[in-house]
């Protein structure tokens, strides 16, 4: 993993808990667990294996989380994707990580038919979905107008040195749909580097599993239940392999009858139309699975499904609607 900044003289921005943590275990089925706060999210390893080894592998993780939230977060001010932000189009050099995951990014944009657009992040601001507050029609036309990921450029500038550039001044990155599962990939491998083969890392509802239980048995992951967030309506069996849910449950309000989620439309700025609930997405790699979980959502079921059959990259996509009904593709 590539975490050292590529600033080392920037200021080292405050990350919000950053010195909370704990670790419990070995449990009687001698599983350890660390948990911390990171990415507005609560993070979760749990592995099997010997406690010293986890709680190494585990402090490992956790400082590489914490070099990747400086160099990818929107909000704080020294980091790779904030300072993009704020150079209004000129080059501005990015550590290698981040070129790594802008890059791929794009080529999930790419790929989405329309719905998956990294520079929605302005008209994804305009909305409050807290406090049930609508966008003023005046300022999400003008948001929408610096939507693009094309204009988004990466390059090497020369032999391992990077930079990124907007061709639109007032536009802003935001690597908040994928990040997760890029990084959920590169704590699995440095989890596996330092010895563990049972293991699971969860970045709030963003699953890596690899290897399996001691009792030869696969990692379960549940399906959210959209009528009742305590509830299931289903689980699948994972190995070797990442789980990532999209739901239009997980930030909403209902105005005048009608229900505002968070998966908005690039062309619009509004919720998508879809008729699925949420979607939970099998991929060998969490980037894959993240990448295309809101393209998946937006698309509805059916289309999705097709959508999904044409990706090897997509090893299941489990779609649940608003009754808790269950579609696989």
């Amino acid at each position: 993993m590539d975490t050292a900044s590529p600033h080392n003289d920037a200021p080292c921005d405050a990350i919000p808990l950053e010195d909370v943590h704990d670790t419990h275990g070995p449990d009687a089925a001698g599983q350890m667990t660390h948990r911390f706060y990171a990415f507005n999210t609560i993070v979760t390893l749990q592995a099997y294996a010997p406690p010293e080894r986890c709680r190494r592998a585990f402090e490992r993780s956790r400082a590489a989380c914490r070099a990747f939230e400086r160099k990818l977060s929107r909000t704080l001010p020294h980091s790779d994707i904030a300072r993009l932000n704020a150079a209004e189009g000129r080059p501005v050099t990015i550590g290698a990580d981040t070129a790594q995951l802008l890059r791929a990014a794009l080529d999930y944009c790419a790929d989405s038919e329309g719905r998956f657009d990294i520079t929605m992040g302005a008209a994804v601001r305009l909305w409050d979905f807290h406090r049930g507050v609508m966008p003023d029609d005046d300022a999400l036309r003008e948001a929408l107008s610096h939507v693009g990921w094309q204009g988004v450029r990466v390059r090497e500038a020369q032999p391992g040195c990077w930079e990124a550039r907007l061709d639109d001044p007032q536009a802003a990155v935001d690597v908040g749909g994928i990040a997760k599962g890029w990084i959920a990939d590169k704590l699995a491998e440095g989890m596996a580097e330092d010895g563990l083969e049972s293991f699971i890392v969860n970045l709030g509802g963003n699953v890596m599993a690899h290897g399996q239980k001691p009792d030869g048995s696969a990692w379960r992951i549940g399906l959210q239940d959209p009528r009742d967030k305590n509830s299931l309506v289903g689980a699948v069996s994972v190995r070797d392999a990442s789980a990532v849910t999209s739901g239009v449950y997980e930030r909403c309000f209902t105005h005048e009858g009608v229900l505002y989620h968070h998966i908005l439309d690039p062309q619009t700025g509004f919720p998508a139309h879809t008729d699925a609930a949420g979607v939970t997405v099998i991929a060998r790699r969490s980037i894959d699975a993240e990448g295309y979980s809101t393209t998946l959502l937006a698309l509805g079921i059916a289309r999705g499904c097709a959508f999904a059959r044409e990706r090897p990259a997509i090893l299941a996509a489990h779609f649940v609607d608003a009754d808790g009904n269950v579609t696989t593709a």
